[in-house]
């Protein structure tokens, strides 16, 4: 499992080129989220369908409240043949104990 903490995933945004995938439900992705993530919610029907959809060969980061559901979720994008999925270690939380922006919708 690939895992990245809070500050190198800043990093990594600022320097663009890489996908912010939330794995929240959206009432937890309405009350906080990294700017410009995408919410699919691990937990929808749709799932696996909405991660298919995403481009194998670009790179992302996963995100969940507190690494969990975001573990999981980089799990099932390897099966499905990503390759370049990092997972944020300690989620949302830990994101926040930084002091890193959020965004409110």
């Amino acid at each position: 499992m690939n895992n990245i903490i809070a500050k190198d995933a800043q990093k990594l945004i600022e320097k663009g080129g890489i996908t912010v995938i939330d794995v929240r439900t959206f009432n937890e992705y309405e009350a906080g989220h990294i700017k410009n993530a995408q919410n699919i919610d691990i937990q929808s029907p749709s799932f696996l369908e909405k991660i298919k959809t995403l481009d194998p060969n670009a790179e992302y980061i996963v995100n969940c409240e507190r690494g969990g559901r975001s573990n999981k979720a980089v799990e099932i994008m390897n099966e499905l043949g990503f390759s370049n999925v990092l997972n944020l270690e300690g989620g949302i939380l830990a994101w926040r104990k930084e002091r890193l922006p959020v965004e409110r919708q």
